[in-house]
């Protein structure tokens, strides 16, 4: 019988080499490929459609086992079950909004072979000319401007101010729908 005798510092380099791998198994994180379940899945939470063989379908269709039935197919539930009593909820419900196409002109179809538009930067200058140039110019030919170049009869552009024109022309939409331009 061989008996060793240790040094107190390899002793405790021993506990501590022996303590760190202890620790390093808690701190490292591992990557396992074969998962705790060995591949084996819970198939009652796949949708299944038309799955399986002819076998199980002809048991599907005779005796259909509760958790298989499919009954929505994806379609999005409108009521909710308050005890025994059934309520529909109307928000959920949805609602489709259709435009009426009688008469209407266009096809459906857009060509790729369509000319390119480019069009140049719209200006303040530009947009003076739409807004205020038509009015400028009846006025003017009708005799309505004052002696100073203002309107006799401003029209609801006119009447606003620096700031209340800021205000309108940042709105949403304010673009949309002025008079067929």
């Amino acid at each position: 019988m061989i008996i060793h005798y240790y040094t107190s510092a390899q002793i405790a380099k021993f506990y501590y080499l022996v303590m760190m791998s202890f620790l390093s198994k808690q701190i490292i994180r591992s990557f396992s490929t074969t998962p705790i379940d060995y591949g084996k899945r819970n198939f009652r939470n796949f949708i299944l459609y038309k799955r399986g063989n002819k076998k199980f379908q002809e048991r599907m269709k005779n005796n259909p086992e509760k958790d298989l039935i499919i009954t929505n197919y994806g379609i999005k539930e409108t009521t909710i079950k308050l005890g025994n009593k059934v309520v529909t909820i109307p928000e959920k419900i949805p609602d489709i909004i259709v435009p009426d196409l009688e008469g209407f002109q266009l096809k459906p179809y857009v060509s790729y072979r369509v000319p390119e538009v480019t069009q140049s930067e719209f200006t303040a200058k530009d947009l003076f000319n739409a807004v205020y140039r038509t009015k400028i110019v009846e006025d003017f030919k009708e005799n309505k401007l004052k002696e100073n170049g203002d309107p006799i009869e401003p029209n609801e552009n006119e009447l606003l101010t620096a700031k209340q024109a800021k205000i309108k022309a940042r709105q949403t939409g304010s673009d949309l729908f002025s008079e067929g331009r």
